[in-house]
């Protein structure tokens, strides 16, 4: 079993490959695409578009909230490929792991000029 670091640090050093790679200013779906190819390629599990049910109330609802990946079982992964990363994207990925039940999520964003400017780290 990999440390939760070393997870985290193949993440990023895949989302930097697919990055340099393609660069910025593509649609998510491709660089979700291109990053969980690299991540099972280094023998990572990954699951795409995970469905996440939403407990109200004592009653579970299957209303269709997805994260994007949850890479080892262990890190929420969400993508994006926007002009500028917003309060409520952080809100997003706070819930997903809320959710899930996972405390390590990093949020990707691929349409920066340089990859490092993309990246945030997410421990609840």
């Amino acid at each position: 079993m990999k440390p939760l670091n070393k997870i985290t640090y193949d993440i990023r050093g895949a989302a930097f490959r697919v990055h340099t790679e393609l660069g910025p200013g593509l649609l998510e779906s491709a660089y979700e695409a291109c990053l969980i190819h690299e991540l099972q390629q280094m023998g990572y599990s990954v699951e795409r578009q995970k469905g996440l049910p939403l407990r109200y109330k004592d009653v579970d609802l299957q209303i269709g909230y997805r994260m994007d990946m949850l890479v080892a079982g262990k890190v929420v992964v969400e993508l994006k490929a926007v002009r500028e990363l917003t309060p409520i994207d952080t809100a997003q990925i706070l819930t997903y792991m809320r959710l899930s039940g996972v405390r390590l999520g990093l949020l990707l964003d691929f349409n920066v000029f340089r990859m490092k400017d993309g990246i945030k780290r997410f421990i609840v």
